[in-house]
């Protein structure tokens, strides 16, 4: 099964986790541009959408969604997104797209986090895909040079700029052992906006598509 298939397939067992009333936030990627154009088939469901991204925003809008503020939504019922990277924790890394920040925040206020991925997106260490992190343009060397410390390599992004404003370094050859201590470190950066780790805000369901079916982990099971 080829990994568009996996995508569509784990994009579409999604849709039986949105019960009625929901508050829910959306993510950003392809896996998510898949559900987006499914959405509508339980457009019912849903009380409020609110999204990560001004992509997002647009193809949800295209399908007849109205995106909400987060500050007209309060707490979300759930949030669902992809990742770039998922261990058997749940802990992610993420922000391939450029969203992280948004996403993070949307994490971060929902009660349920569910996470849609292939399983070419399961690891066992974090780290192979370069880590995104958002910073102020001003501390875009500052930022660089603490990374190297940490046995980072920084690429910035070419071309890119942040729905935010902000760009988006790329730190290639890390091992994030700890997640959790290396999300923390790394915001303390000054002038970081936040990182691609997705360790204290993990998901705390990942629906996994591969060649046998959904594979589910539910973290409260």
């Amino acid at each position: 099964m080829d990994q568009n298939t996996k995508k569509q397939r784990v994009a579409e067992a999604v849709l039986d986790y949105i019960d009625n009333g929901e508050s829910l936030g959306i993510g950003s990627g392809s896996t998510v541009n898949i559900l987006i154009e499914n959405l509508s088939k339980v457009k019912n469901k849903i009380r409020n959408v609110v999204s990560s991204s001004v992509k997002s925003t647009e193809l949800l809008e295209a399908n007849g969604f109205e995106v909400s503020e987060l500050r007209d939504v309060g707490k979300l019922t759930k949030y669902i997104d992809g990742a770039d990277e998922v261990n058997k924790h749940l802990q992610m890394v993420k922000g391939g797209g450029g969203a992280l920040t948004r996403e993070k925040i949307l994490a971060h206020n929902s009660n349920q986090f569910i996470c849609i991925v292939d399983d070419s997106k399961k690891v066992d260490m974090l780290g192979k895909f370069p880590l995104p992190i958002e910073v102020i343009p001003l501390s875009r060397s500052s930022v660089s040079l603490e990374l190297i410390k940490h046995g980072g390599r920084p690429v910035l992004r070419e071309n890119f700029v942040s729905d935010n404003g902000n760009l988006i370094l790329d730190i290639h050859n890390l091992q994030i052992m700890e997640p959790i201590k290396l999300e923390q470190t790394i915001n303390n950066i000054p002038g970081v906006v936040t990182n691609g780790i997705f360790a204290l805000d993990h998901a705390n369901v990942l629906l996994c598509a591969s060649d046998n079916g959904i594979d589910k982990t539910d973290l409260n099971a």
